[in-house]
C-alpha cells in the first residue's frame, strides 16, 4: 500500500495509476497564518451559508467531520467519510480531469491540500482545501448528490479529450501555481491568463472532455438548487468561496434554468461568473448528465467515436457488437457508406473482453499495433458473430481451411485458420490465421508472415472511450508534473508573525493562558502594520473577556488598516460583525 495515505477498504480499491496522484497531506505544513485562514472563512461561510446554502451542507459539515476551527485531517475524514460510502485523498493541486472523474467514479473525494494565502482569502483558481474541504465534502453526505458525483465520474473518465485539452489544464494548473506563490510578479500572472484566455479562444470543436466539463463546472462547482426566483447554493466553488457566494446571489448574475444548454456554455476561470445554472432537484442532474452520456462516442460509437479516438492522441477503446474490446493509440480508419469497416492503431494495444484482458493477447503480443475488418461478409446477411458452429462450417470458416473472406467495403483477409476464441455464452470473438495477408483494393495493409493473426469479430463498433478497456493492460505510472507548488523559504519575519498567530490561537483552545494579548497586539501594531486577520482574532477574544480598553485599540488600528487597504475593508468588517453577532446570540 502506498505510504502516502492509510489504508481503508474503499481506497485499496484504487487502480495503480490513480495511486500515483496521491501525496501525504503533511498536516504539520499548515502554519498557524494557514489555520487563521480556515478558521475565518469557514466561520463567514457557515454563518452566511446556512442561509444560503441547499439544507445538506450544514448537516453535511456535521457528518463528514469538518471543523470550523481546525483545517481538517484526512485521517480523521476518512474514518468518518467511510460510514457514508466515501473517501478522501491528498493531491497535489490540479490533476487531470480524466483521472479527478475516475477517482470520482471510485468514491474518492480528492482533495488538494495546500491552503490559499491570506491575500487570496476570497477566491483563488487553485484547488486547495478550503475548496475540497469545504466545498465538495459536505454535501456528499447528501446520497442522492453523492451517487450523481460518482455517475459522473464513472461517465466522465470515459470522455474523449483533444490534444489542446491537456495544454489548456497545463496553462490552469501553472496559473494556479504562480498565483498562490509568494512573490509572483504580476506582469507573470497576466500573462499566464492571457495564456488560457488565448487557449480557450483557439480550442477548435470541443472535445467530449472539454463539453463534460462545462457540465461538472456548471454544477460540481457552481451549481445552484431549487427555483430561479429562489435558488440554494449547492456547488463546492461557490460553498468554499466567500466573494462568489455572496455575488451569486445578486441581481448582477443571471440565474437559468439548467438544462443540456450548459454542455455549450463555457466558463472562465479566472473570473466571476455572469451566469449559474438551477437545478429543480439533484435527481434531475442525472437526467441531464444521461442525457449529455447519450450523445458521447461511449454510447454511440461508429465511425465518428473512432475518429474521435484518432483525433485525441490518446490511449482509447473501441468496443465491437461482440463485445471484444480494442485498446491503444487508434491511427487509422477506413470507412465506406459512413461506417467503419477497418480500423488499426499503433504501438502497444491490447484486446479485452468486459474489461478483462484476453489471454495471449496483451500488449506483449500487440507490441506494434492492431488491425481488423469490422462490418459483415460481402452479399452475407448473417455476421460472422451471429453464426453458430453449422454455419461457421458451411461458409468454410474453420479450423484448418485455407479462406479468403471478403468484408463489405472491399476489405479481404486470406489465410489459413488455425483457431478461433470465443467467450463463455459460445460466441466467437476472435479468428486466428496463420500466412494470413489483409487487403483493402490492392493494398495491403498486413502480412503475418509466419506470424499468426488474429481477426477480431464484430459487426459494429458499439462504443469508443479514453483510456484502456483493462487498466492493467498498460503502464499508466508515467505522471510527471511539469510545474509543481511552490513555496519560498520562511522569513524570520514571516516566521515571528506564525509564532504570534501561534499564541493567540493557543490562548483561545486553552493551551496557554499565560499570553499578554496586549503585548502580542502592540507587536503585531509596530511589525506587522499592514495584518488584519490576526487582529480580528484579538478583538474576538478582548469582546468575550469584556476588555473594551483592548477592543477599542484594536478598532482604532484595524479602521487605519482599511484607510491605506482599501481592499480588504469588507474583510475587516465581515469578520467584526461576525463576532458582534456571535456575542449576541
Amino acid at each position: 500500500m502506498d505510504t502516502a495515505y492509510e489504508s481503508n477498504p474503499i481506497l485499496d480499491k484504487l487502480p495503480k495509476h490513480l495511486r500515483q496522484y496521491i501525496k501525504p497531506q503533511n498536516y504539520e505544513d499548515y502554519s498557524p497564518i494557514d489555520q487563521a485562514v480556515w478558521r475565518y472563512v469557514m466561520r463567514k461561510n457557515v454563518d452566511y451559508l446556512s442561509k444560503v446554502a441547499h439544507k445538506s451542507y450544514v448537516d453535511g459539515l456535521r457528518k463528514t467531520g469538518i471543523s470550523i476551527d481546525h483545517i481538517p485531517n484526512m485521517y480523521g475524514m476518512n474514518r468518518i467519510l467511510k460510514e457514508i460510502g466515501w473517501a478522501a485523498v491528498a493531491v497535489d493541486g490540479f490533476i487531470p480531469p480524466a483521472a479527478f472523474m475516475e477517482f470520482q467514479a471510485y468514491n474518492v473525494l480528492v482533495i488538494a491540500s495546500d491552503i490559499r494565502q491570506l491575500e487570496n482569502i476570497e477566491y483563488t483558481p487553485a484547488p486547495d482545501i478550503i475548496h475540497e474541504g469545504a466545498g465538495h465534502a459536505p454535501i456528499i453526505a447528501n446520497p442522492e448528490y453523492a451517487e450523481y458525483l460518482r455517475r459522473f465520474g464513472e461517465i466522465g473518465c470515459k470522455a474523449i479529450s483533444s490534444a489542446k485539452d491537456y495544454e489548456l489544464y497545463e496553462a490552469v494548473r501553472h496559473l494556479s501555481i504562480i498565483k498562490e506563490a509568494d512573490g509572483t510578479p504580476q506582469d507573470e500572472i497576466e500573462a499566464a491568463e492571457k495564456r488560457i484566455e488565448d487557449l480557450q479562444n483557439n480550442m477548435g470543436e470541443p472535445s467530449e472532455m472539454a463539453l463534460i466539463r462545462n457540465l461538472h463546472w456548471w454544477t460540481v462547482e457552481y451549481g445552484l438548487i431549487g427555483t430561479v426566483d429562489n435558488p440554494k447554493i449547492y456547488g463546492a466553488g461557490l460553498l468554499s468561496s466567500i466573494g462568489e457566494s455572496t455575488w451569486c446571489m445578486t441581481d448582477k448574475v443571471k440565474k437559468l434554468p439548467y438544462s443540456m444548454e450548459a454542455v455549450h456554455t463555457e466558463f472562465d476561470i479566472t473570473k466571476p461568473q455572469p451566469q449559474l445554472f438551477v437545478t429543480p432537484d439533484f435527481a434531475f442532474l442525472n437526467q441531464v448528465l444521461e442525457d449529455f452520456a447519450d450523445t458521447m462516442a461511449l454510447r454511440r460509437g461508429g465511425l465518428e467515436g473512432v475518429q474521435k479516438l484518432i483525433d485525441s492522441k490518446e490511449l482509447g477503446t473501441v468496443e465491437l457488437s461482440t463485445g471484444l474490446q480494442i485498446s491503444g493509440n487508434f491511427d487509422k480508419v477506413i470507412a465506406h457508406d459512413g461506417e467503419p469497416v477497418y480500423i488499426q492503431t499503433e504501438g502497444p494495444t491490447a484486446l479485452a473482453y468486459r474489461e478483462k484482458e484476453l489471454i495471449g493477447h496483451g500488449i506483449e503480443k500487440h507490441t506494434n499495433g492492431f488491425g481488423t475488418p469490422v462490418g459483415k461478409l460481402k452479399g452475407i446477411n448473417l455476421a460472422i458473430e451471429n453464426m453458430g458452429p453449422r454455419d461457421l462450417k458451411a461458409y468454410n470458416i474453420y479450423e484448418g481451411e485455407t479462406i479468403t473472406l471478403e468484408f463489405d467495403g472491399n476489405i479481404k483477409i486470406t489465410g489459413k485458420i488455425v483457431t478461433g476464441t470465443r467467450n463463455l455464452q459460445g460466441k466467437i470473438l476472435l479468428v486466428t490465421f496463420e500466412n494470413c495477408k489483409v487487403t483493402h483494393g490492392k493494398k495491403v495493409l498486413f502480412e503475418s508472415g509466419s506470424e499468426t493473426y488474429s481477426m477480431a469479430v464484430g459487426q459494429e463498433v458499439i462504443s469508443a472511450f479514453h483510456g484502456p478497456a483493462d487498466v492493467n493492460s498498460f503502464d499508466l505510472v508515467t505522471h510527471e508534473l511539469t510545474d509543481t507548488t511552490i513555496k519560498k523559504p520562511k522569513t524570520a519575519a514571516r516566521q515571528r508573525l506564525e509564532t504570534l498567530y501561534q499564541r493567540i490561537r493557543d490562548w483561545r483552545e486553552g493551551v496557554d493562558r499565560t499570553i499578554s494579548r496586549g503585548k502580542v497586539f502592540l507587536e503585531l501594531k509596530e511589525q506587522y502594520p499592514n495584518d488584519w486577520l490576526l487582529s480580528v482574532e484579538l478583538y474576538e477574544l478582548a469582546k468575550k473577556d469584556s476588555n473594551t480598553e483592548l477592543a477599542g485599540e484594536i478598532l482604532k488600528h484595524l479602521e487605519t488598516v482599511k484607510r491605506q487597504n482599501p481592499k480588504v475593508g469588507h474583510l475587516i468588517d465581515d469578520g467584526l460583525a461576525l463576532v458582534d453577532q456571535v456575542l449576541v446570540n
